[in-house]
């Protein structure tokens, strides 16, 4: 069965598509089989990979409302062992949609549950929010990656979530952890951003990755050419720092790479 994690953070900007995709990425470059699933209607993860929202005929909004199986939405990428459940503009619809309809939180754990098998990971990329599609990824995942920018308001933001994430448990019977804080856009000549990332550590012991995400001219580029930074630029700073993130994960979930 598929090991599910979410990205999330109600702050917009912190590197979540990104860090989805190029995870994804490098999980799969060691060997594993993955799923990224898109869930937020910027659609930021499916045409960082490749494809057009505006052009896709099935999406995760059509599987949420019932008119398709996940089976069918899902679209192979150009990387080899990386499928996508891609996202399209109608998919801020669905929040709506979804208000009326009984067990409307358990939706995306629902339309996962019958592909799990096929997969050793599903990564999912949320929205910058803390709405019913965000409440979906967090209660479809087992665990919850949350990118957090090195800056003044990160720490206070970080607190919240996790907090959140403990009041979904009690109030949906749910079991999802929090795997770590990944810090991201990270540059070491800043004052300001080795101070926040000491403090997030200090604050949040045993809750921070060991690899932090630099800002990276590469990957900031790699998403306007429809690419992962591992087809972009594979000797940059990012992907290596990409690839740590993933043996990271690897190592905490007892899985040997091949």
């Amino acid at each position: 069965m598929a090991r599910i994690i979410s990205l999330c953070n109600q702050k917009g900007g912190v590197g979540k598509s990104t860090s989805c995709i190029n995870l994804g990425t490098f999980l799969a470059a060691l060997g594993k089989k993955i799923l990224i699933v898109d869930i937020d209607p910027q659609a930021n993860a499916t045409s960082g990979i490749g494809l057009n929202p505006r052009r896709l005929e099935k999406s995760i909004y059509h599987v949420l409302i019932g008119k398709v199986a996940s089976e069918d939405a899902i679209r192979k990428t150009p990387i080899l062992g990386v499928d996508i459940l891609p996202a399209s503009s109608a998919l801020a619809g669905a929040a709506v949609e979804l208000v009326d309809i009984k067990n409307r939180e358990y939706k995306l754990k629902e339309v996962l549950e019958p592909i799990r098998r096929k997969y050793d990971f599903i990564v999912i990329d949320s929205p910058p929010s803390l709405g019913l599609l965000t409440l979906n990824a967090l209660v479809a995942a087992g665990k919850v990656i949350i990118p957090v920018q090195c800056e003044y308001y990160a720490l206070e933001g970080l607190a919240d979530l996790m907090r959140t994430v403990q009041l979904i448990n009690t109030n949906l019977k749910t079991r999802t952890a929090v795997m770590g804080a990944l810090l991201t856009m990270y540059d070491r000549k800043s004052r300001l951003h080795r101070a926040v990332a000491k403090e997030i550590r200090r604050k949040f012991p045993g809750y921070v990755f060991d690899a932090v995400i630099p800002r990276n001219v590469s990957l900031a580029e790699a998403p306007s050419f429809g690419k992962t930074i591992l087809q972009y630029d594979p000797y940059s700073h990012g992907a290596k720092a990409y690839r740590q993130l993933a043996e990271e994960i690897l190592r905490m979930e007892g899985i040997r790479k091949i």
